[in-house]
């Protein structure tokens, strides 16, 4: 049984690594798929697979930190499809490598711009359309580094993904009544090409995996059917929650 079958389901950052991988299981469990992101031609390729595998998607160039792009994303979403029923805010960045006292103030307002005020514009546009529709689901990327914290100089990433895990439940209690269900999924180190290069720059695969109790990093699908879960009616009894799907590391 499809669990997202007639859904239409929007995933932002949905053109590489987890969104890509989401966006394509989303399609093969019926949903039509709207592909949000920056880069056109590695977004117009995830649309082509799930076309050429019989699915629906669309691609629509969005840059998250601009409210006009998160608008027309939701508008164009709406407009080929019909409704919105899913949304995976997921596009975001991570710089790390300075702490506190020597990040310039360019880099807290770039990484917070995309993370933060990204997911804050994404829902703002996302929940009147659901409201429209008689409810949703709402899954934002946060991360196990929304949680715990870390001396690699990520201050701007940890403070974006834990506002995040916030701004979630804010909007979780809001809407709750309204029969639209918002939760965050956070992910420790995956084996996504971002992780990787940090892995490379940093020169500490081994110290990277021994956080993980499990002893390796999550993979992509691994992450992608954690969010399914979150976004199928299989969590209906679920909101406001920031789901560790982490291996363990935030225990530690």
């Amino acid at each position: 049984m499809l669990r997202l079958r007639e859904k239409v389901a929007l995933v932002t950052g949905g053109n590489a690594g987890i969104g890509e991988t989401t966006a394509l299981l989303f399609a093969a469990e019926g949903a039509k798929v709207a592909v949000a992101a920056r880069r056109q031609d590695a977004g117009q390729r995830v649309v082509e697979q799930i076309r050429q595998a019989g699915g629906e998607a669309i691609f629509i160039k969005t840059d998250v930190s601009k409210a006009d792009d998160c608008a027309n994303a939701v508008a164009r979403t709406v407009d080929a499809f019909g409704k919105l029923d899913v949304a995976f805010n997921n596009a975001g960045v991570e710089v790390f490598g300075k702490p506190v006292a020597e990040t310039d103030e360019s880099t807290w307002n770039f990484v917070n711009d995309v993370n933060l005020k990204g997911m804050f514009l994404s829902m703002k546009h996302e929940i009147p359309e659901m409201l429209k529709a008689g409810g949703g689901a709402i899954v934002n990327m946060s991360s196990t580094y929304g949680v715990i914290a870390s001396a690699f100089g990520g201050c701007a990433y940890h403070a974006s993904k834990a506002g995040i895990i916030g701004l979630t439940k804010a909007a979780a209690l809001e809407y709750a009544k309204l029969h639209i269900r918002v939760n965050a999924i956070c992910p420790a180190f995956v084996a996504t090409a971002m992780v990787e290069n940090f892995l490379e720059e940093t020169r500490q695969t081994d110290q990277i995996k021994a956080l993980h109790p499990v002893g390796r990093l999550g993979t992509l699908d691994e992450i992608a059917q954690a969010v399914l879960f979150l976004a199928s009616d299989a969590s209906s009894f679920i909101t406001a929650t920031a789901l560790s799907v982490d291996g363990g590391m935030a225990a530690i």
